[in-house]
């Protein structure tokens, strides 16, 4: 007889299932707010579970969400991401991408795959009366980019009451630093907040022959790149995580006019809300040194999605459930990075948690997450659909994590 914990067995023995519906989606990926193929994939699955009520369309037109409820309880939500990004696959694998420029390279097919994989353990457990309370599957479309308003998919389930009374959220994201059978998870600020700035410099341009007539932008510049460069060393703590980046510089039309401006983009990420907002204040500083050399600025900061925060309390829950179900995995606890997460919308309004799952292939090939070669050690997926499902679980049969005076915002849509 296995010694096995009966949810992992469960898990165990969907491996076959749970690899043809990632490779199923992997090869239909859909960039964001144009999932319709996939959420019509997961809706339909979805549906064909026992007890599983499906409601489309809150938030984004292409969202999913499927509920098991037997009354009375708390209510956890287990969220996954479902979009692709735009990506030209480069391997040789049987399940490729069959859309040209477009690739699941962040694992969103493998997340799904994991969900529809819990909400069918849950599901039979539900049937069995061995639960009282409340699951929420949340399959949230643009995770990867943001519309015209500058909003990714997460703030409008959340605006849109798709957490609604939830206790607790959680969330998993592969890992591919990290070997199938690892775990890492953080307390607290885990990945970034980020923004995105644009700015100018102004001079008065000119003759390239006589640059003495006038104010010269491009020269002006290289102060400037000093003078924002030296934020994370100088302005900001050596103990907060905070990056300043410049991915483009444009400027000039010919080799022979010193043009009147210079366009400068680039990305802001921290973790702590004063770090961000400190930030702000010295980017304005830094594009000020132009001033006393007779230029002029202007800056524009779009705040994108805040920082992923771990509830510790959930992430206690986690290791709980991963020490009684795999007794045998290493748990690393260390921040994620300053990547950015829209998953942080909902833990800023709920107690919640995400961890990273171990999902690196074993060839020492490494397949970073957002490259063309990205891809993952399915073994995993039985491994993170056991700890989604025991997770909800425990929190509806546990003590639970409930409601804290937790400031609920609301993000303009």
């Amino acid at each position: 007889m296995s010694n096995k914990h009966p949810i992992v067995q469960q898990a165990d023995r969907m491996l076959s299932q749970l690899i043809n519906w990632r490779r199923t989606l992997h090869q239909h990926p859909e960039l964001s707010f144009q999932e319709f193929w996939t959420s019509r994939f997961v809706a339909d699955t979805l549906s064909q579970l026992p007890g599983m009520r499906v409601e489309k369309g809150i938030g984004v037109e292409t969202s999913v969400i499927g509920i098991l409820t037997s009354g009375e309880g708390s209510t956890i939500a287990l969220r996954t991401d479902i979009d692709a990004l735009p990506i030209k696959e480069r391997n040789n694998t049987s399940y490729i991408s069959r859309k040209e420029g477009v690739m699941h390279a962040c694992g969103h097919d493998a997340h799904t795959a994991m969900l529809l994989g819990a909400a069918t353990i849950m599901s039979e457990l539900f049937q069995n009366g061995s639960l009282a309370g409340t699951v929420k599957f949340i399959f949230q479309p643009a995770e990867e980019c943001t519309d015209k308003k500058g909003l990714s998919g997460s703030p409008y389930l959340v605006n849109e009451g798709a957490y609604e009374n939830v206790d607790v959220a959680i969330a998993l994201h592969v890992c591919p630093w990290l070997p199938a059978g690892s775990i890492q998870m953080n307390d607290g600020y885990s990945m970034a907040n980020v923004d995105v700035f644009e700015a100018k410099i102004f001079g008065t341009g000119g003759h390239g022959a006589y640059p003495e007539r006038g104010t010269d932008p491009i020269w002006m510049l290289g102060p400037v790149m000093q003078a924002l460069y030296s934020i994370p060393s100088r302005k900001i703590s050596t103990l907060d995580a905070a990056v300043v980046s410049i991915g483009q510089i444009h400027a000039g039309t010919a080799s022979n006019i010193i043009p009147t401006e210079v366009a400068i983009t680039g990305t802001l990420r921290s973790y702590a809300p004063e770090v961000r907002d400190q930030l702000g204040l010295e980017l304005k500083r830094a594009l000020s040194v132009v001033e006393p050399l007779g230029g002029d600025f202007s800056l524009s900061i779009e705040k994108g999605e805040p920082a992923l925060y771990n509830d510790p309390l959930v992430n206690q829950v986690i290791k709980e459930v991963i020490d009684e179900i795999y007794p045998q995995f290493k748990i690393t606890e260390r921040p994620f990075g300053l990547g950015g997460e829209d998953f942080g919308y909902v833990t800023q309004k709920i107690p919640g948690a995400m961890f990273f799952l171990g999902a690196a292939h074993s060839d020492g090939i490494q397949r970073d997450l957002h490259t063309p070669i990205f891809d993952i050690d399915e073994s995993c997926l039985p491994i993170g659909t056991a700890i989604l499902a025991q997770t909800a679980v425990e929190v509806l049969n546990g003590e639970s994590l409930v409601k804290r005076n937790v400031e609920v915002r609301s993000y303009e849509a």
